[in-house]
């Protein structure tokens, strides 16, 4: 093995500690907002003894962790870290999908993620996006990541994606569902006119939190 090469010894760990370092600055950004938006979509927890999926993501998992402790509720995630979260919760029946997980979401994905979602119908499915427009719909940079989302928002009865603002008005990649999939949108207060105006139109229901006056 050459010195400096980058597959030796120490280059796994290094790659873990870079990974677990995006994760935690992309949890640290926006996080008043995350918070209202979590807050707000918490309001849309299923009766007790439904089911509730929640995909990979800062906000998702902000919202998860609102989880009620006095309902029965099947939790379905390819999250590992909202799966640590929701796991201690004695009223949760806690069903984790499996597959290869990505180090910078921490989300399962793959072929047989795909295969258990097919099988499922849940009540409510907590969705988070990277893009969000009326032509494009949900989208998201990763093919293999929107592939799951897909299958997610193609599994649920009531489909609430959660996002910031900022979110809307952008184009990834890969879209995974069109916006006539979403059945609600929680997302803050500084959403413009226009685009609530255009969501709505479009048979969306926009739910807004309280922007915080921070700069978080």
């Amino acid at each position: 093995m050459k010195q400096g090469d980058p597959s030796g010894p120490g280059s796994s760990r290094r790659g873990q500690l870079f990974e677990a370092g995006k994760i935690a600055e992309r949890d640290a950004t926006r996080t008043g907002h995350k918070d209202a938006i979590a807050r707000a979509a918490a309001e849309f927890f299923p009766l007790g003894g439904s089911s509730v999926l929640f995909d990979a993501g800062t906000t998702t998992s902000r919202v998860a962790a609102l989880l009620p402790t006095d309902r029965e509720l099947t939790v379905v995630t390819n999250s590992v870290p909202i799966a640590a979260r929701v796991s201690t919760l004695p009223a949760v029946n806690l069903q984790l999908l499996g597959g290869r997980v990505r180090g910078l979401t921490q989300a399962a994905v793959g072929e047989q993620t795909l295969r258990a979602l097919e099988t499922m119908r849940v009540d409510v499915a907590f969705i988070g996006t990277n893009g969000i427009t009326v032509r494009h719909g949900l989208s998201t940079p990763d093919s293999e990541e929107a592939a799951v989302k897909h299958a997610m928002v193609n599994c649920a009865n009531y489909v609430v994606a959660v996002a910031h603002p900022s979110k809307i008005g952008q184009e990834e990649f890969v879209s995974f569902a069109p916006i006539t999939k979403v059945d609600t949108l929680v997302t803050d207060t500084d959403i413009s006119t226009a685009d609530r105006a255009e969501l709505g139109a479009n048979g969306v229901e926009v739910v807004l939190a309280a922007a915080p006056q921070d700069p978080s």
